[in-house]
């Protein structure tokens, strides 16, 4: 007669041992998750995006009455797109008289592309 215990069947919904490789842990800090998830929701927003493809494509400072020209929306609603990118850190700005100039960050810029090129790398 053959017998056998349950420790002698394999069980089939079972992943086999050591399946996975380790991963080396979690690749950000969850400090720097954050901010970069605060950066990448700022931008997840089409007048937004378009905001900052104006601010790279033009370089330098751009004034806000130039911005403007490129969306037919109001000027209140510019400005909050532009507050909420200036929240998150992705551009800076600077008054000069009656007019305030916007530039990208340049730190900022260059961690969001180092983080897209990390991700496409794996």
């Amino acid at each position: 007669m053959n017998t056998s215990s349950l420790d002698d069947i394999q069980r089939v919904d079972a992943p086999p041992t050591g399946c996975c490789a380790p991963f080396g842990g979690l690749r950000w800090s969850m400090e720097e998750a954050e901010a970069l998830a605060a950066q990448l929701k700022a931008l997840a927003h089409p007048v937004r995006l378009q905001i900052v493809g104006v601010l790279s494509r033009l370089g330098g400072q751009v004034c806000v009455c130039d911005l403007e020209a490129h969306f037919d929306l109001a000027q209140p609603t510019i400005s909050h797109h532009l507050k909420v990118l200036r929240q998150a850190g992705l551009i800076e700005s600077e008054q000069r008289g009656v007019w305030v100039y916007y530039r990208l960050r340049p730190a900022t810029v260059a961690r969001l592309h180092a983080l897209t090129r990390e991700l496409a790398s794996e």
